[in-house]
């Protein structure tokens, strides 16, 4: 599946609520809906220029959600669902969140750091309809790209 639309990735986003995200390295379940939320708050903290790291944070539960029951087989299946509408930067970063046999640049330590950060983390972080416009941006941009190529 290729999400073309932010409204249909917001869609997918906000179906997170209540799911479950078992923890990448032993960690414990925890909402998914809210987990992307802190975690992508988190990067925004760090890294605020760095959108595209953000919403790597924000759209990597998207996997699980469209195909329940392969965990193997999330990471790049969620990459591939954003690849066309955020770019292949943010699928990149996807893809490679959960491959430790990989060489890790500095965006995706932060990116691992902040999802950890992000189980045990207490406070608010927002609500999805504050990262439309950020989504739209990216969208806008890749969409401008693929005009040129």
């Amino acid at each position: 599946m290729e999400l073309r639309t932010v409204e249909e990735l917001m869609d997918l986003l906000y179906a997170c609520r209540g799911t479950r995200d078992a923890g990448g390295r032993g960690g414990a379940p925890v909402d998914a809906h809210d987990h992307a939320l802190r975690t992508a708050a988190l990067l925004r903290r760090g890294r605020p220029a760095d959108k595209e790291l953000q919403v790597a944070g924000l759209v990597r539960p998207v996997g699980r959600l469209l195909w329940p029951g392969e965990p193997a087989a999330a990471a790049g299946r969620a990459a591939d669902a954003v690849r066309v509408l955020l770019g292949e930067r943010v699928a990149g970063l996807v893809l490679r969140h959960a491959r430790y046999d990989l060489p890790a640049d500095e965006a995706l330590l932060a990116l691992r750091a902040a999802d950890e950060e992000a189980r045990t983390a207490c406070f608010d972080a927002g609500v999805l309809e504050d990262w439309r416009t950020v989504l739209e941006l990216l969208a806008a941009r890749g969409t401008r790209l693929g005009m040129v190529d």
